[in-house]
């Protein structure tokens, strides 16, 4: 199911409480919405976690100061929105990304409810990483942004330097780093890391998971990441 379709069935987003709560009723109160779309009414966490992903891809965006239409196009890519949710989605989006402050409000609050679920969490960071570097340069305001988040959803500075070495633009990272695996690792144990990444990462995995359907776009850019870091060393190493 698609994450967007979580925000459904009356007010109810508007009694999840915390900065997801709040946003939502401000959204409420400015453009005098009551509910959204008819159907199965979903659990706070959902609502929490849709509208988090929502306010902090547009928080991102204005991590380095202003908000550029490629930065929205970059959103729309990892974040696909269905036509009936995008104006809903779209005012969410323009209310959170005034300001950058409180982004880690959202972030604390979206990983209590994923709590076992970090490579959900991976999955935003990606996402989060795609929209700021739609613009050809991480900003070092931006890189400090996704630092915190990173922090907050629990990665250490090890994990989050492997998401980030996936990111990095017009410049070759090592591939090392990308497969998180040590230069001196033996060959036999390059071979079996790479296997259990791709196990995680395959989207077929992620469908049967109940994945939602916006971050499987996202785990096949992941996995592509992988591949090259693999064949890269394979060339090397003569795998």
């Amino acid at each position: 199911m698609s994450i967007w379709g979580k925000v459904a069935g009356g007010a109810a987003g508007l009694a999840v409480g915390g900065p997801v709560g709040g946003l939502l009723g401000l959204m409420a109160g400015h453009f005098g919405i009551d509910h959204w779309v008819d159907g199965e009414r979903p659990t706070d966490c959902e609502v929490a976690f849709t509208v988090g992903v929502i306010a902090l891809g547009a928080k991102m965006a204005k991590a380095d100061g202003v908000v550029v239409k490629d930065e929205i196009a970059a959103f729309k890519e990892v974040f696909k929105v269905p036509e009936d949710d995008a104006e809903n989605v779209a005012r969410l989006f323009n209310l959170a990304k005034q300001d950058v402050a409180g982004f880690d409000a959202y972030a604390k609050q979206l990983a209590n409810c994923m709590k076992g679920e970090k490579q959900i969490l991976a999955d935003v960071l990606d996402g989060l990483f795609h929209i700021a570097k739609a613009d050809n340069i991480l900003h070092p305001n931006e890189i400090s942004f996704l630092e915190e988040v990173a922090r907050i959803f629990g990665f250490s500075e090890v994990e989050f330097a492997n998401i980030q070495a996936r990111h990095v633009i017009n410049c070759k990272e090592n591939p090392y780093k990308i497969l998180g695996i040590e230069p001196g690792a033996e060959d036999s144990e390059i071979k079996s890391h790479y296997r259990q990444l791709v196990r995680e990462n395959h989207p077929d995995k992620l469908i049967a998971r109940g994945v939602p359907e916006e971050f499987v776009a996202i785990a096949t850019a992941r996995l592509q990441a992988i591949n090259e870091a693999y064949d890269e060393l394979s060339r090397e190493r003569g795998l």
